[in-house]
Formats: C-alpha cells, sequence, structure tokens
C-alpha cells in the first residue's frame, strides 16, 4: 500500500489531513464537493506531503446538520457519489501512499434512520423505543422535559415525541400515528445537538451490535481507521439527572464537561472504546495492516483526557488546547507541558491540532491581517515540530482566513438555533480555491456557485498561486512536512520520542519566546517561536526553515515577534 508502512505505529507521528467533503473539490458540477472531487485532487495531497486524510461523513442523510445526521452509515448518499465512488477513492489514496480514516457519528443518528423511524411508530415498551433516549417528562402530564440540558447548538436538548410523530416520515409518508392516551404523560427525546439528531442509547446492546456492524462493513472494504465524532458524549449519566446551577454552556463554549458533569465523559464510554479496539486489533491480526481508532474528545483536562488512549482503548485522541489557547508563549509552554505529561503517563501519542471544521480559522482567530497570518504561520511551523500526531484542516497550509459568510447565505444549524445571534461554522468551511482568476476558483466548473459564496480575494490564497512561490504557506507546509518524515527516519539511541523528555524547553528563551530542542533522527531540532518579543539566542547549526525574516550566521539565530524558525545541529 504505497509508501506508508500500516505495521509499525505509523500513526504515532503522522500528519493526517482533514478533508471537510462538502468543500473539497466538487466532481459533478452541483457546487457541493464529492468523493470524485477529492479522488481528482488527490495527488496534490501527496505533493504536498500528508501522511493521509480523514473524510467527515459522506453517509446518506437529510444533511440537516451537513452529513452529521446520519440515516445510514453503510451508504454513501448521492449527493456525494456511491459505494464504487467510495472503493475508487480508496484505492487512488492507497496507490499514492495515502491512508484514509473515515468518520464515525455514534452519538447520535439522524431522525431519518429507519431506527428512530420504528421508535416513532412503536408502542412504550417495545424494544425499538429503547434504542434512542425516550423519556417521560416532567411535572403535571410530563409537559416539561425530564431535565434542564441543553443542546450544544442552542436551546433544550429535549423535543416531545408526539411533536416528531406529526412530522412527515423522510420519504414524505403520513406522519406515524400520535397514541398519546388520555392521562398518559408525554414523552421526550434527547438530542445533545440538533432536534433531527436523537441520540442513541447506549445501554441497549442492539445499539452496540450495530455499530461495530458499521465498523465490520467499513474495515473489509479497506479503510485505515476511524474518526470518532463527539467521542466523549456516548454515555450519560444514568439517571439522567439535572445538571448543577451555575453558569449555562452555550453554543460557543468549547469544553462543556465542566459545566454538564452528567453529559460529557462518562465512565461507561471507555467499555464502548476497549471492545471497538479489541475489534480493530482483530483485524489487523488477520492481515498484518494496523488500523486506528481517533477520538474528537472535548474534555479539557489533559488527565482526564488521557484515559480515552490508555493502551487497550482508543489509539489517538485530538488535545484541543491549541484551539483556545492564546498567543502567548507561556500558555503554549503549558499547554504542551500538560499534554505530553498526561499522553506520556498512558503511553499514548498526544495529538495536536490548529484548526477544524467547528472553529474559527487561525488566521482571523490570531488577530486577522498581516498580523494574523504572520501567527498562523508561525504556529503551523512550530506545531509541525511537536513530537506525536499532527492534523491539518484543508487551508491550513493555504493561511486562509475565517470568511464573513453574508447572513442570507448562512446554513449552519447554530445560526438558526441561536436565534441569529451566533454566526456558527460556515466561515470556516468555505470551498477551497484551487485555481486563480475568479470563483469557484476551481472547487467546481466555471460558472457553477459554490454551496458557500468564495470571497475574490482568495485568488491570490490558491493552491495554484502558492505552488510555485517559494515564500508561500504551501511552499512552507511543504518543505516542514519532508524535513518532518527525515526526523522520524531513525531514532536516536535513547532518545525519548513521547512525553516530556521528548522535548527539552530552552532556558535561555526569554519572555514571550517559546523555544524547544527536540532530538531527531536528523539531528537535534531547535524550534523557536518568538511570539510577543523579539528573540535573540545561541543556536549552533543550520537554519533549515523559518516562517518569517530571519537571521543566523551559523551560531547565533535572530527573530521578529511571530516568527518560527528550525535550526538543525548534528
Amino acid at each position: 500500500m504505497g509508501s506508508v508502512d500500516l505495521t509499525s505505529g505509523w500513526w504515532r507521528d503522522a500528519v493526517l489531513y482533514e478533508v471537510y467533503v462538502r468543500s473539497f473539490a466538487d466532481g459533478d458540477g452541483d457546487g457541493i464537493g464529492d468523493l470524485a472531487g477529492i479522488r481528482a485532487r488527490l495527488p496534490v495531497l501527496a505533493e504536498l506531503g500528508v501522511d493521509g486524510l480523514w473524510l467527515t461523513p459522506f453517509y446518506r442523510s437529510p444533511m440537516a446538520d451537513h452529513g452529521y445526521d446520519v440515516a445510514d452509515h453503510r451508504d454513501v448518499d448521492p449527493l456525494f457519489g456511491d459505494l464504487a465512488a467510495f472503493d475508487a477513492l480508496l484505492a487512488e489514496a492507497h496507490r499514492l501512499g495515502l491512508v484514509v480514516l473515515v468518520d464515525l457519528v455514534p452519538n447520535h443518528s439522524s431522525d431519518a434512520h429507519p431506527a428512530f423511524q420504528a421508535a416513532l411508530a412503536a408502542t412504550p415498551g417495545d424494544p425499538a423505543r429503547h434504542r434512542y433516549l425516550i423519556r417521560p417528562g416532567r411535572g403535571p402530564g410530563g409537559l416539561e422535559p425530564p431535565n434542564n440540558w441543553l443542546s450544544t447548538f442552542g436551546g433544550g436538548a429535549w423535543t416531545r415525541l408526539d411533536e416528531a410523530r406529526r412530522l412527515p416520515g423522510p420519504d414524505g409518508s403520513p406522519p406515524a400515528p400520535a397514541r398519546a392516551a388520555a392521562g398518559e404523560p408525554v414523552e421526550w427525546y434527547l438530542h445533545l445537538f440538533a432536534p433531527e439528531q436523537p441520540d442513541w442509547d447506549w445501554s441497549d446492546p442492539a445499539v452496540r451490535a450495530d455499530h461495530e456492524r458499521t465498523l465490520r462493513f467499513w474495515l473489509d472494504r479497506g479503510v485505515d481507521g476511524f474518526r470518532i465524532d463527539v467521542s466523549h458524549g456516548l454515555v450519560k449519566d444514568g439517571e439522567l439527572r439535572d445538571n448543577p446551577p451555575g453558569p449555562r454552556a452555550t453554543p460557543a463554549t468549547s469544553f462543556r464537561a465542566q459545566l454538564e458533569p452528567y453529559v460529557w465523559d462518562q465512565e461507561g464510554v471507555h467499555d464502548v472504546y476497549r471492545s471497538w479496539r479489541a475489534l480493530l486489533d482483530g483485524y489487523r491480526d488477520a492481515d498484518g495492516r494496523e488500523r486506528v481508532l481517533i477520538g474528537e474528545t472535548w474534555v479539557e483536562d489533559p488527565d482526564r483526557l488521557a484515559r480515552y488512549v490508555r493502551p487497550d482503548e482508543l489509539n489517538l485522541t485530538f488535545s484541543f488546547s491549541l484551539l483556545t489557547v492564546e498567543w502567548s508563549a507561556a500558555r503554549w509552554h503549558q499547554a504542551l507541558d500538560d499534554t505530553l505529561a498526561a499522553t506520556a503517563a498512558v503511553g499514548a501519542p498526544p495529538t495536536w491540532v490548529l484548526a477544524n471544521h467547528d472553529v474559527t480559522r487561525p488566521v482571523t482567530r490570531y488577530g486577522g491581517g498581516a498580523v494574523g497570518l504572520a501567527r498562523a504561520r508561525a504556529a503551523l511551523l512550530a506545531l509541525l515540530a511537536l513530537p506525536g500526531t499532527v492534523f491539518l484542516y484543508q487551508g491550513d497550509e493555504l493561511a486562509l482566513p475565517q470568511v464573513d459568510v453574508p447572513p442570507q447565505a448562512r446554513q449552519d444549524p447554530v445560526w438558526e438555533r441561536s436565534g441569529h445571534t451566533l454566526a456558527g461554522r460556515d466561515g470556516c468551511r468555505v470551498p477551497m480555491p484551487w485555481t486563480s482568476g475568479e470563483p469557484p476558483f476551481g472547487f467546481a466548473a466555471p460558472g457553477v456557485q459554490p454551496w458557500l459564496p468564495q470571497p475574490a480575494e482568495w485568488a491570490a490564497l490558491s493552491v495554484e498561486a502558492q505552488r510555485p512561490d517559494p515564500s508561500s504557506t504551501w511552499r512552507l507546509v511543504q518543505a516542514a512536512l519532508a524535513a518532518r518524515r527525515t526526523f522520524a527516519a531513525r531514532r536516536p539511541a535513547g532518545a525519548a520520542t513521547q512525553g516530556p523528555g521528548a522535548l527539552r524547553w530552552r532556558t535561555d528563551a526569554p519572555a514571550g519566546v517559546l523555544g524547544f530542542d527536540r532530538p531527531t533522527g536528523a539531528g537535534t531540532l531547535t524550534c523557536v517561536t518568538a511570539m510577543t518579543a523579539p528573540a535573540t539566542l545561541r543556536v549552533p547549526g543550520r537554519l533549515l526553515l523559518a516562517s518569517g525574516p530571519a537571521e543566523h550566521d551559523g551560531t547565533t539565530l535572530a527573530l521578529r515577534p511571530d516568527t518560527t524558525a528550525w535550526v538543525i545541529s548534528d
């Protein structure tokens, strides 16, 4: 399978690339990205130098949450292609030496899922009703929700079942009969996200068995692993207790576990991942290839987060600390130290990320304009110097800014559920610019309107514009990835490759400067990021890369603020 050795812990220092399917490349001319479009652009990803890709959901879905409301996890939505198109994409990726992870969405389904439609049609006590968290309401006649939980998208997390029964079926069929007998309490179903996304009840063995069938379905087709959506949310408090009074979580709250202790990070979720890990390890034993599980685990406490990557659970879980930490050397130092220590305690590598399809892009997050661009480039180079696994989000390599999508064009359910008070996530999901000229910039055929509008100024940020430019962000990332491969080519004898021992912090770095030495297979890498102050450090060796202007005379390195440099020495 190409150049990636899938039998030797390849994932422990891989660089993987998130493809937001709707916005990567349109192969059929409807203005929405699809599997054929992705397949056509795979050579560019191989040229960039990533080790593989993670595909966001492409399954059958009514698209209430752009595919994260799954109606059939074992088929491809016609909007994106079909199973033959997926098989062709997977084969081409493997031919190019790229691994492929697919998204698994186990916390909830679509309300159009056959299991939820069966639950709507069933009577209380029917096993079909046990697959979802359906409970009687509180108060007279059950007219109040079962508890005080809130939806991540805004508003309450419970919807009356009889309201769902009054809606037409997903195929336009008549609504399920409303059976609320006189005096019978109203029942409600839980949805931690949109009402169209009812939560599974993971205490039901049928739910567990069905998801294992899904895992086997894609493993049998040859996928290299799974990214698990909302991996900290599957199992809820067994009594569904009210969350305690205090600050209320909002749709903009990234880490909600402390505010909502009965919703997230429950002990029972670890049993699920132990069973999945055993399943995947069985596939590795059968064919020699190592498949992986990575969690989207929004748990702020590094020690709690590390519990998800104990040896018999997930292989990886994102560390989201760098998504929320400010541009500060002290804060970065603390975030990196905490994560390295926690993951090393369980023998797992850290997994670093600066962006994804749910958060503001780094250029904008770090201040926008020239300052935001300089900081985003510096952050990228610092990120790629770290030991462990790195995930890039599509457009990171172009330093794309967040787009202020016009209100009339916004499609994120957060926009509607918040009563138009939160813009939502559309701004980081605007389709990729591949070519210069005019929109759609090669994302789709000329004249095709993309599903979200692209700003005209993205012509200068396109892949076509940046690839030939040695000073571009695309070329900076390509060079960093090539160098990073040499770091992992051989391990220095006795050197720690994970945990705090993998880095030696530079004690001579002044305030406002982040600096560390890292032993690698190509020598000692010194990474210095001048964040809020200029840096002048004695760093003998050869200047390998810099995100901006850097002076190095073979002994002394001088950087302006908002700049990262790599120096390599024997």
